[in-house]
């Protein structure tokens, strides 16, 4: 199997955007002492509107000014690709709404389960040689597979 057939529009931007990420996540750590997931945005950015008191943990108070600026980079991000890599023409899938949805919700629900989403431990947690990091990515692989294996005979 070829680099075309896996990657039928090129390989060159998914590595830099894989060292972009890096880059990214290690500066913010060296400068900050901060670690960049995902999982932890979501949480903290309901603290603004939600006054339950998961939500208003000191750990989500504390970081949620610096989460948002870090996910509206993510935001900006992606544009900056789209604009750059497709002719402005809108991106769609042809996957289900249902299947989206219900993705979410098991990406979401396993990303609380497992104390982190994917990239902050793959990309963060990996990163800074933390063991259980490493458990949960290959947590998250296996399953990946596993569900991603499933899927295609079911659906």
């Amino acid at each position: 199997m070829s680099l075309d057939t896996l990657f039928p529009l090129g390989w060159a931007h998914y590595a830099l955007g894989g060292l972009m990420v890096g880059l990214g996540t290690a500066l913010l750590f060296v400068f900050t002492g901060r670690i960049g997931g995902m999982s932890s945005v979501f949480s903290s950015t309901w603290s603004w509107v939600v006054k339950r008191p998961y939500f208003q943990a000191a750990r989500y108070l504390e970081s949620r000014g610096w989460r948002l600026v870090y996910a509206a980079g993510l935001i900006v991000g992606a544009l900056v690709w789209w604009l750059g890599y497709t002719d402005g023409t809108p991106l769609g899938t042809r996957v289900p709404a249902w299947k989206l949805v219900l993705g979410g919700f098991f990406v979401g629900y396993g990303a609380r389960l497992g104390n982190g989403c994917t990239s902050g431990h793959g990309i963060c947690g990996l990163g800074s040689l933390q063991l259980p990091s490493l458990g949960a990515v290959l947590t998250f692989m296996a399953t990946a597979f596993l569900t991603a294996n499933l899927a295609a005979r079911w659906f």
